[in-house]
């Protein structure tokens, strides 16, 4: 077994290790959400917290780890007599993003609970993370309804596996903690406010601080068991520190003071729900204990504030995880309490977030500078060549219709197309292949019965064979990969416009978002046509391109039609069942070059032969219009809207002044 890196030889990141901390001392805080750029100790400091974390009691032999003191009344392998338990490490396990369903829950044999009404069941990975810690890497890229299982289970204490009426519960109380790099996408806000804390890693930018960290690796890959013997009392004495946190804590006083600049603070922030008001007063809590106080401070509500409020601010989806710390100092003030003791003049003791040096400033957040153009007088970006324009900012997005590709797919889970799925509505049944996962009970029954004097039945149970189960196929919703192809030169370049067009693409790029879908961005100006954004999971990063998007020049429609077709050329070989959507945002204008209008007309012709779904967004504007969009979209063998036509919410509204009308 590899000896994992020490927990207190981590360099900085003093964030992290509290917020990992104070989950060990009180795991009803919820978890930890680290969001980060790659090689950022992430991972390592995670794996390293499991070797901190006291040994806990089991009863022998059961397989859900139940306390032997107040065992779960409930276990499938109990019932268990309270009584000595054995010791054993806390356990640290790792969920795979492509890890199935009966992976994560735990599988059930159908076979033998409908011939033999036995509930043969086998544990998953949240039956092994009873008591300890469930990491889940890259948690962001992992399939929506297993993050609903994970984070259902998190909440409740619980897991249920339920198949055909059949229901199989056990204890799954975890540390849960995910890391996720938010390049490669975004949590739905929904799931963010599930995980009690979050907090932003950054690599140092100190040069000394940075060699610290490549020093201190070195060392341990060199010889693994030397270094951590080397940090083995810092780490013995972090491991006490738990242990007392935690034995203080049911000591701890939150006085009433503390909890009104709680929900002074949450209200400030205009957080949805109580769920950051509850976290916050169990993180202010922890941090008294860590402290080794009895008493709540102002200084660990504002801490606690810090990591659980930053996520849960209501925000647009793509700006980034902030909090206005003056905003914050002032609300404190104002509801500063009386019933506060005096403040504790070092309240986190020696080693503060776990015995690390102070964390680098990380920097402002909110993508890559060095990406946008640079900006004049005004704030205004200036123009960054002949002929071009400078960018112009988006107008205000608005909700749109629903554009989806025709048929059903077999892609990965999402909101967008029809496709069969594991989940959604069933509509049909076959033989499974594989392991089955959803019995489609009727078909199983129908095809049992036939032989049932055959096989000897005599009772009135039902005599089912392997050969008899079905497998229910099931229709829901899929992930499309949605290429833009925007035309960026001057014949949409005036600045009205563009904000418009700008608009109604962020609005796409925000449906996107919601829907789960994969993005690219591709633009044409000038001469030639640019990939903007490879297609990714990350449609914040296309907003932040589109955001910087200079416009000008001439208008090479061929030549953007044609590196879109490269794009999903490309993208078919790296995932072949993600069907794509492409959305031609242009006013059908093509000049440069010899016959550019035949030429755009054969690009177009080859998404048409190979069956490829897209919708042309026609920006044409004025009192004359030429109704070349429209003409694109038929070469394209696809659809045209128009800028108020992509717009859902004058439908919506109609519908509810109806309604209002009727009632």
């Amino acid at each position: 077994m590899s000896t994992p890196f020490p927990f207190t030889a981590v360099v900085g990141q003093d964030d992290l290790r509290l917020a990992l901390l104070l989950n060990a001392v009180s795991p009803a805080v919820g978890g930890v959400l680290v969001r980060g750029e790659k090689g950022t100790a992430k991972s390592t400091a995670v794996r390293a917290l499991s070797a901190l974390l006291p040994e806990v009691d089991v009863v022998p032999g059961c397989r859900f780890s139940c306390d032997p003191a107040a065992p779960d009344a409930g276990c499938p392998d109990g019932p268990h007599e309270p009584g000595t338990g054995t010791p054993r490490p806390a356990r640290m396990v790792e969920l795979p993003v492509g890890a199935s369903e009966d992976r994560l829950v735990g599988a059930l044999d159908i076979e033998r609970a409908l011939a033999e009404g036995v509930k043969a069941f086998e544990p998953g990975l949240l039956a092994d993370a009873h008591r300890g810690i469930l990491y889940v890497d890259e948690v962001n890229l992992l399939h929506d309804h297993l993050v609903d299982l994970l984070l259902d289970a998190a909440a409740m204490g619980a897991s249920y596996v339920e198949r055909e009426g059949v229901s199989v519960r056990h204890a799954a109380r975890f540390l849960l903690v995910g890391t996720m790099n938010p390049e490669e996408g975004e949590l739905r806000p929904q799931l963010l406010d599930r995980f009690g804390l979050t907090v932003e890693v950054a690599a140092s930018r100190e040069p000394e601080q940075r060699v610290e960290v490549v020093r201190r690796r070195l060392a341990h890959d060199d010889d693994p068991a030397g270094f951590a013997a080397r940090w083995a009392e810092e780490e013995a004495a972090v491991r006490q520190r738990i242990v007392a946190a935690r034995e203080l804590l049911p000591s701890v006083r939150l006085g009433d003071g503390a909890l009104r600049q709680i929900a002074a603070t949450c209200a400030a922030f205009e957080v949805d729900g109580m769920r950051a008001d509850i976290v916050m007063a169990r993180t202010a809590t922890a941090l008294a204990a860590w402290a080794g106080r009895t008493d709540v401070l102002a200084e660990d509500v504002r801490q606690a504030a810090l990591l659980a409020l930053p996520h849960r601010r209501r925000r647009n989806p793509f700006d980034a995880p902030g909090l206005d710390e003056d905003k914050l100092d002032q609300t404190l003030e104002e509801f500063s309490g009386d019933d506060d003791p005096d403040p504790d003049p070092d309240p986190d003791g020696p080693g503060g977030g776990g015995g690390g040096q102070p964390a680098p400033d990380a920097g402002p957040r909110g993508g890559d500078t060095a990406a946008r153009p640079e900006a004049g007088e005004g704030g205004e970006p200036q123009a960054s060549g002949a002929g071009e324009q400078s960018a112009v900012r988006a107008a205000e997005p608005f909700r749109t219709k629903v554009l989806s590709v025709p048929g059903i797919g077999e892609g990965a889970a999402g909101r967008r197309s029809r496709a069969r799925t594991e989940h959604g509505r069933t509509t049909g049944a076959r033989r499974p292949r594989g392991t089955l996962t959803k019995l489609h009970l009727a078909a199983t029954v129908q095809a049992a019965a036939p032989h049932q004097r055959a096989r000897g039945r005599s009772g009135p149970g039902l005599v089912v064979r392997r050969d008899d189960l079905r497998q229910a196929t099931r229709e829901g919703r899929e992930g499309n990969l949605v290429l833009f192809v925007v035309d960026a030169s001057g014949s949409m370049a005036a600045r009205q416009r563009m904000s418009a067009v700008k608009g109604a693409v962020l609005s796409l790029l925000l449906d996107a978002y919601q829907r789960r879908d994969k993005v690219g961005l591709v633009t044409f100006r000038g001469s030639a046509a640019d990939v903007a954004l490879p297609p990714t999971s990350s449609v914040d990063a296309a907003a932040a391109r589109l955001e910087s998007l200079p416009t000008g020049g001439r208008t090479p429609l061929a030549a953007g039609l044609l590196k879109a077709h490269d794009v999903l050329r490309v993208e078919r070989l790296r995932d072949a069942a993600r069907r794509p959507l492409v959305v031609v945002v242009t006013d059908g204008r093509a000049t440069g070059g010899p016959e550019p209008v035949a030429l755009a007309a054969r690009a177009a012709g080859l998404f048409a032969a190979y069956g490829v779904a897209s919708v042309v967004v026609d920006c044409e504007s004025g009192p004359v219009r030429l109704g070349l969009a429209g003409k694109l979209a038929g070469e394209l063998g696809g659809t045209a809207v128009t800028l108020d036509e992509l717009r859902a919410d004058s439908i919506a509204g109609l519908v509810k002044d109806v309604q209002r009308r009727a009632a």
